[in-house]
């Protein structure tokens, strides 16, 4: 989850996978979209496959990228763990009712 936490932490990569929610798209469709040079985005590319979040497919000469939702599992468990409600507010207020009706 740290790297995935890493590699969302930078605009630049999260507008890449915004790009890549739409349709996977080649390193220089990615490239173009952006006011860096194209090793720049070749490294942020890196660091979003590395960390499970793109996968990529080599067509020929071309590097297309996808989003892999999968990458995004430990990160969604975590934040639905984390925002879900105490279980043990739910818990007490089962018992106080059952204890009330006994």
């Amino acid at each position: 989850m740290d790297l995935v936490a890493s590699a969302i932490a930078d605009p630049v990569r999260r507008d890449i996978l915004t790009f890549l929610r739409q349709q996977r798209l080649s390193a220089g469709e990615i490239a173009a979209r952006f006011a860096i040079s194209r090793p720049a985005v070749s490294r942020h590319l890196r660091v979003l496959r590395e960390s499970g979040l793109v996968r990529d497919e080599v067509v020929g000469r071309q590097r297309f990228y996808a989003l892999d939702p999968q990458g995004f599992a430990g990160l969604t468990a975590w934040l639905t763990q984390l925002l879900a409600p105490p279980a043990w507010p739910q818990r007490l207020d089962a018992l106080e009712t059952e204890v009330h009706t006994a």
